[in-house]
């Protein structure tokens, strides 16, 4: 399938933030409107207990098209209780959630001691290990951490994604070598984005796109709130960069989508 404009579609959105308090208003329309665009499907993102329980409830809202996760954003790691918040994490990976995160380091803004992300983050691989289920992965300035982590997860049996990567071929080297995924948003759309030789060293079998809406939107929308549809942009801007066909790039990347989160969605 393609839009009208000629726009890759096929494609699946594997991080949206639908539960984000900018979507409470209009989030149906905006779910209709990714199909519109071509869709597959949209993985909503639960960064925190309370966005997560309003992610599994818009998935059952929107069966095999809107898949739930469950985690605990780095930014919310110092108020992260273990034995509190393990156990409603789990109930709701029981409850259809497909991952765990978004969760990880943020070394940039320091939002949470950095003691307190790591614990975070270590008890949601060790959850993601015994649930069977795989991460969403949050990193900014902390390669050397993630790369342990990265080392921690591979023990136990945990695959993730590297989501809305911006970081260093190195790194996401390591991810890929762990069997990882890479995701990339609009930010590639970006005029100071420099790093297409970035898309190209993710093989095409490991390659994600996402919105990240409500943030990101890509050009020409920039500045507006983001939304799954749009994520047309950013999947045409990486087949442009790889020289590859965007509606089969797209294509491409909605099965390497289901296969990470075990997604069972329809064709778009």
């Amino acid at each position: 399938m393609a839009t009208q404009d000629g726009r890759a579609s096929g494609f699946v959105d594997s991080h949206a933030h639908l539960a984000d308090p900018a979507f409470a208003g209009d989030s149906d329309a905006v779910i209709s409107r990714a199909r519109d665009a071509g869709a597959a499907a949209i993985v909503c993102i639960g960064e925190s207990l309370a966005a997560a329980a309003l992610a599994v409830e818009c998935a059952a809202r929107h069966p095999d098209f809107v898949f739930s996760t469950a985690g605990i954003h780095p930014h919310d790691a110092e108020g992260f209780d273990e034995q509190r918040d393990i156990p409603t994490l789990r109930e709701f990976l029981e409850r259809g959630a497909v991952a765990v995160g978004e969760c990880g380091l943020d070394y940039h803004y320091d939002n949470s001691p950095r003691e307190a992300q790591r614990a975070a983050f270590a008890a949601q691989i060790a959850l993601a290990a015994e649930a069977g289920k795989p991460i969403v992965v949050h990193t900014r300035d902390a390669e050397d951490d993630t790369r342990s982590f990265l080392r921690d997860a591979r023990g136990v049996g945990v695959i993730g994604v590297m989501h809305c990567y911006t970081g260093s071929h190195g790194l996401a080297e390591s991810a890929l070598d762990a069997g990882w995924y890479v995701s990339f948003s609009g930010i590639i759309t970006f005029n100071k984005w420099l790093d297409d030789d970035l898309l190209r060293l993710v093989p095409r079998d490991r390659l994600l796109v996402e919105s990240d809406s409500p943030y990101l939107a890509p050009v020409p929308f920039r500045g507006k709130r983001n939304e799954p549809a749009w994520v047309t942009h950013t999947l045409s801007k990486l087949a442009r960069a790889r020289d590859e066909d965007p509606l089969d790039l797209g294509r491409a990347t909605a099965v390497n989508a289901g296969c990470l989160f075990g997604l069972a969605f329809g064709a778009a």
